[in-house]
């Protein structure tokens, strides 16, 4: 527990459930920002009731409520970490520096919506009480004994916060598709280049030869469909990180407590489920997590993960597409490279220090490189 000023209190929690879901949600999707389904109670209370998410996984929930005279007007998703897996901000190689000095790097703090590289609120709260939440996060870091706190996938205003309390910010990169007010598919071919339009109108036509493409939203997805997805979601889990990270149960609590948010787009072949991909619907933005098949189809992929993405969100009126981690392949699909950035607080002076001088040159560095994919993107060059 830390005391903060003006009679301020910020305490952890080893369990989502022990704040009360109202309270939280009002704090994390406030009515007047775009809503964002992996800050909402019930996405995270669905990982740890699962045990997607538990001490035994490496994430020990630790989440940060701060409160004024006993109201709760702060919180924040926070996990004593074990290890460095599932954050898609890497920091093996600072790890492995600060063991090298003697010192050991986990556990650690994190907030961010694991296994989930998607920008979003961290510091949920008002903006009277941002800078004293990123104080009290410091605090609990120094009292829990971690090495360090790192927050990940920010915010603009999150970011503002955090530098201005004297965090190090560090630039990634993704690749967005923006909504440019496109009334169909074929409007926003229109503004690509000849070839990659011819490119891309043949890729989908190749994709969609021998598979039939359903998009199933809430309870239109039945238990089939997600035990279909379950065995893509293994495939694809095994052969990318070893083993998945999510249990099958998260798949049934999330469809039961936020069935609204979960776009299923599913490729049948011959009424049969041969390929999937999982996204969740914000208010302003459709973001793809997952994918996985059964059977190789030329394109499917790229069909069922981007381009069938877009045309969902050119339908909802969307404004954007995020389509999750890294991926240079889909810049000639119309997705373009913006800065993602995450916030960090070591509890050495002198790790800090070096670990600062490091993200000078590397955010100068992914800058450019930033800039200069720009040039590979296929719209029409003016």
């Amino acid at each position: 527990m830390a005391d903060g000023a003006d009679g301020l209190i910020a305490r952890t929690v080893s369990s989502i459930d022990d704040v009360d879901a109202s309270s939280w949600n009002a704090l994390a999707n406030p009515s007047d920002q775009a809503f964002n389904p992996f800050v909402a109670h019930e996405f995270l209370s669905a990982l740890e009731d699962s045990k997607s998410v538990s001490p035994e996984a490496g994430w020990a929930p630790m989440h940060l409520v701060m409160e004024d005279a006993g109201a709760i007007v702060g919180v924040v998703p926070l996990y004593l970490k074990g290890h460095s897996q599932g954050e898609y901000i890497f920091d093996h190689h600072w790890a492995d520096a600060y063991a090298r000095a003697g010192g050991r790097y986990y556990p650690k703090l994190l907030s961010a919506a694991p296994f989930t590289p998607a920008q979003g609120p961290r510091l949920l709260t008002t903006p009277s009480y941002k800078f004293n939440l990123a104080s009290a996060l410091r605090q609990v870091t120094t009292q829990l004994g971690a090495s360090s706190l790192h927050v990940n996938f920010l915010t603009e205003d999150d970011r503002q916060a955090l530098t201005m309390t004297e965090y190090l910010i560090r630039m990634g990169e993704q690749y967005h598709w923006f909504n440019r007010g496109y009334q169909s598919y074929e409007d926003f071919l229109g503004t690509l280049s000849s070839r990659k339009r011819k490119t891309i109108r043949r890729e989908r036509r190749e994709a969609i030869e021998s598979v039939t493409i359903r998009h199933l939203i809430g309870d239109d997805i039945t238990d089939a469909h997600w035990d279909a997805f379950w065995q893509f979601y293994q495939d694809t889990g095994a052969r990318k990180w070893g083993q998945p990270y999510l249990t099958r149960s998260f798949f049934r609590l999330i469809a039961e407590r936020m069935p609204e948010c979960i776009l299923l787009i599913i490729a049948d072949r011959d009424c049969h489920p041969v390929a999937g991909a999982l996204n969740f619907i914000g208010g302003d933005t459709l973001y793809g997590r997952y994918w996985g098949c059964t059977e190789d189809v030329s394109f499917l992929h790229f069909e069922l993960c981007y381009h069938q993405a877009i045309d969902f969100a050119i339908a909802h009126g969307l404004k954007r597409v995020e389509a999750g981690a890294q991926g240079q392949h889909k810049i000639s699909r119309g997705y373009e490279p913006v800065p993602t950035w995450s916030a960090h607080w070591f509890s050495n002076e002198n790790f800090s220090s070096a670990i600062e001088r490091y993200l000078e040159a590397e955010c100068e560095q992914t800058g450019m490189e930033i800039e200069s994919l720009k040039a590979f993107t296929p719209f029409k060059k003016s």
